[in-house]
């Protein structure tokens, strides 16, 4: 049931039993899961997958949804994006074209989000995604899109606020090519000029490049005092590596997915000392979020895989709301499970439950309250900064 591979499919038709409930016959509802489970975004990707499977696990134990035909179980199929848009492309036309997908979830970087949206909307398949370039809720995608995790201009403006309140003045912008790159470019520009700084350099590279000699050169003529590293997690690991060499004394920002435990096993600690990362944080504190470390066991629970629990369960009580499992109904029911006065759930059972016995929803998930805007962004939630201290990471600060 868990196993994880290029193509895992959860669950088939005929007759079959789940957590004592019995679906003679029924047609499941069938939703795609499109994480990373190679490429950039490997570290990610299976855990993204199994935060997933376990919701669906979940509420097919529960009955699964429930629709005017009666109860249909929950059918999961994998395809592995390898964090690369036309890989990305390929796999969610097999999703759509092949399998029948009532919902897309998972999709990590933002140029497979940028590539995916359009076969989403084209085919009225709801898009859930953990990308976050500004662009992508730009794009004209009918409110088929929505995003939980917060878009660029929320994730840097953050950032430069901290790193202004930290003393940083003049930073230097190393870009690996992306989406992202150039919208993150404007937003801390826009910022650092209105507090007197600037943006010393920005620079975009290939993160596939095996070094970054050229571009940390250009970074030591500038006389920068900050470097954020937008990047991912191979090429700042390198970055690290060639800063480190070349003396480069000043702070070091990066986004939290380039950095974690295989930063610790890949480069000594000299080299991330003092290394300082941020991210959108989950609600810690929430009984979602301890669900998940519970079904996670040792693993440690990043912001994606709480992100995707919210997936997979937005879409599942969307589904239930509507009594209609498909995208056309999930669309136009997710803001009736996320908001208003309806009662709050943090989980999918509690949440078909109420839905069956004709009660309204408000869910707030693992990764917190899953509030949309009329573009399908996040309204808001917490940042946690963390600092590089003897192979692992600090809490410095959550705002």
């Amino acid at each position: 049931m868990m196993r994880i591979g290029r193509r895992a499919a959860l669950l088939g038709t005929g007759v079959f039993a789940i957590g004592g409930r019995a679906f003679a016959q029924a047609m499941p509802v069938t939703f795609g899961a499109l994480p990373p489970l190679t490429g950039a975004g490997g570290p990610y990707g299976p855990a993204m997958l199994r935060a997933i499977q376990a919701v669906v696990e979940e509420a097919n134990a529960a009955g699964g949804i429930p629709t005017r035909q009666g109860g249909r179980p929950i059918r999961v199929v994998a395809e592995d994006d390898q964090t690369n848009p036309d890989a990305g492309v390929r796999s969610a036309r097999k999703l759509i074209d092949v399998d029948r997908v009532s919902a897309v979830m998972g999709t990590w970087a933002s140029a497979v989000t940028t590539a995916v949206a359009p076969l989403c909307w084209e085919n009225r398949v709801p898009l859930f995604t953990v990308s976050g370039a500004d662009s992508i809720t730009q794009l004209p995608h009918q409110g088929y899109v929505f995003r939980t995790q917060p878009n660029s201009r929320l994730q840097v403006t953050t950032a430069t606020d901290w790193l202004l309140a930290q003393g940083a003045r003049r930073v230097f912008h190393l870009a690996a090519q992306s989406p992202f790159a150039q919208s993150s470019q404007e937003v801390m520009a826009e910022k650092l000029r209105a507090a007197g700084g600037s943006v010393t350099g920005f620079v975009i590279y290939e993160r596939d490049k095996t070094a970054f000699r050229s571009e940390v050169d250009q970074l030591l003529r500038s006389r920068s005092d900050t470097v954020l590293l937008n990047g991912y997690l191979p090429d700042v690991t390198i970055l690290l590596r060639e800063l480190y060499r070349a003396g480069f004394d000043g702070r070091k920002l990066t986004f939290a997915y380039a950095a974690n435990q295989r930063t610790f096993e890949a480069l000594p600690n000299e080299v991330t000392n003092g290394l300082i990362t941020f991210q959108p944080s989950p609600d810690m504190d929430s009984g979602a979020f301890r669900r998940l470390q519970s079904r996670f066991g040792g693993t440690e629970v990043d912001p994606y895989s709480a992100q995707t629990t919210d997936h997979a369960a937005l879409a599942i009580l969307a589904a239930a709301q509507a009594g209609d499992a498909t995208g056309v109904a999930i669309r136009d029911h997710v803001r009736r499970i996320t908001g208003g006065e309806g009662e709050k759930v943090d989980n999918v059972t509690d949440g078909l439950r109420a839905i069956v016995a004709g009660r309204a929803v408000n869910y707030e998930g693992a990764s917190g309250p899953c509030d949309f805007d009329e573009k399908g962004d996040i309204r808001g939630t917490k940042f946690r900064f963390e600092v590089a201290e003897a192979g692992r990471f600090r809490l410095l600060q959550m705002i």
